[in-house]
């Protein structure tokens, strides 16, 4: 399984993503997200709960793309618009559209905060510090926020089976370990400006709570 996820290939992904007025193309956005899932799965079965989840809502996203409004499914920003625009998305409570393109990149959105931090955690880390402990802090400054109290648990549990440091930076396909760090000290900031740019988009039109 180790050869079957790059980071040099994260990283261009989220390139990509960013047009050049800083809009995030969704094509490249959901490509680099089967890159992370690629890196989840490397790692056995620890991340399924939230790698499969992914993967359902990168379908539903292509499935948008590929629909006969694919062209308002472009950029988050053209999305966000379009099913604002057109009464598509469940505000309050899911209803006509529970499977909205804005829920479904909203939930993406929160797991990718939650892989940013626990990378930036690995980049900086010492030969001394913990995956576990590196992975539940970033949860819990994350996803844990939106996860009922079960998953939560079976998270911590998942967590504490994660292989040591050196798995990690094996699974990167990036050589030595400092350029695996190099190479994630150029791809987190990319990852985390796309981040950004879709948290503000999301708080501006208040759809940061979707249900």
């Amino acid at each position: 399984m180790a050869g079957s996820f790059s980071l040099q290939n994260v990283l261009e992904t989220f390139k990509s993503s960013l047009s050049d007025n800083k809009e995030v193309y969704i094509k490249y956005y959901i490509a680099g997200w089967r890159e992370l899932v690629s890196f989840m799965n490397s790692l056995g079965t620890v991340f399924s709960f939230i790698s499969k989840d992914a993967v359902n809502k990168i379908q539903i996203l292509e499935n948008f793309l590929a629909s006969e409004n694919g062209s308002h499914y472009l950029t988050i920003q053209s999305m966000v618009k379009f099913e604002l625009d057109n009464e598509l998305v469940d505000l309050t409570k899911r209803a006509n559209h529970p499977e909205s393109g804005c829920r479904t990149l909203l939930r993406l959105h929160r797991a990718l905060l939650w892989l940013e931090l626990f990378l930036e955690r690995l980049r900086t880390s010492t030969e001394e510090s913990k995956t576990s402990v590196m992975c539940s802090e970033a949860y819990n400054e994350s996803l844990a926020q939106h996860h009922a109290w079960i998953i939560r648990k079976a998270a911590g549990m998942a967590f504490c089976a994660l292989p040591g440091r050196d798995a990690f930076f094996e699974v990167m396909n990036a050589g030595s370990h400092q350029e695996v760090v190099n190479l994630l000290g150029e791809a987190l900031p990319l990852i985390s400006e796309v981040y950004q740019i879709t948290e503000d988009l999301y708080a501006k039109n208040n759809l940061l709570e979707l249900p």
